[in-house]
């Protein structure tokens, strides 16, 4: 796949992801009371101030400037090293910068993040489509990670013998 290609996908998919969750968010929230509970999944609605896990309670310009502190970053790192980057990994970059955009979007517009998945199986904070996002893409993206040093190791060991 070409650098311009591997680009456009990259911005296509992070687009993807933040109408995704601004989209069910809204319907989520919208529909809030007369969506079905069970067991397993509540659904309930928190003004989140803080980040992960209500840390840094009322630190909104703080998170939002980490925020974009964090976006910069991504995206440098994806533009300059574009050519070796996988396309599975651009999609979780993609996953993971839509969830930081939505995040950040929650917290200037509506001062909180909008939090409405309870777990009731467990002792667990309540969280949102963002928050999945970024959870999924940053293991993922980890794997990916440990994976190719692993590769790149056994590579280099073969080298040597």
């Amino acid at each position: 796949m070409s650098k311009t290609s591997k680009l456009s996908y990259f911005f296509i998919a992070s687009i993807f992801f933040i109408v995704f969750d601004i989209y069910f968010s809204n319907i989520i929230l919208e529909n809030l009371q007369s969506l079905p509970q069970n067991p397993i999944l509540d659904l309930v609605f928190v003004q989140n101030t803080g980040a992960a896990f209500s840390l840094l309670q009322n630190s909104k310009e703080f998170l939002i400037g980490f925020s974009i502190f964090a976006l910069l970053a991504i995206i440098f790192y994806i533009i300059k090293n574009i050519k070796r980057i996988s396309t599975l990994t651009l999609f979780f970059c993609s996953m993971l910068i839509a969830g930081i955009v939505c995040n950040s979007y929650e917290r200037v517009i509506f001062g909180f993040v909008r939090d409405f998945f309870k777990l009731n199986f467990v002792n667990f904070p309540v969280f949102n489509i963002s928050d999945i996002f970024i959870n999924i893409s940053v293991f993922a993206i980890v794997v990916i990670i440990i994976k190719n040093e692993i590769i790149n190791r056994r590579l280099n060991n073969r080298k040597k013998n």
